[in-house]
């Protein structure tokens, strides 16, 4: 049983940005953060840790996908802790 750490870079829509961070808010993220990436881009970045053994992270990519307004999402690191 291990504990797996993931960041997933969220693309929010053009004008869904503050929607989709309270959304992914509910999710109960370890970590959340709103960055510009670039030309007046923003992303969401959001780091989720959970145990292996319960969850696995296409399907929280698949939950953060359902979220309305989010235009794409990317699995940017996934580890081991």
């Amino acid at each position: 049983m291990s504990k797996v750490s993931v960041i997933f870079k969220v693309y929010p829509e053009e004008s869904s940005l503050e929607a989709v961070s309270n959304s992914i808010k509910v999710m109960n993220p370890k970590d959340l953060k709103t960055e510009d990436l670039a030309f007046g881009i923003k992303v969401v970045r959001a780091m989720f840790i959970f145990d292996d053994t319960q969850m696995r992270s296409s399907t929280l990519e698949d939950s953060l996908r359902k979220i309305k307004g989010v235009s794409e999402v990317e699995v940017e690191q996934e580890t081991l802790i």
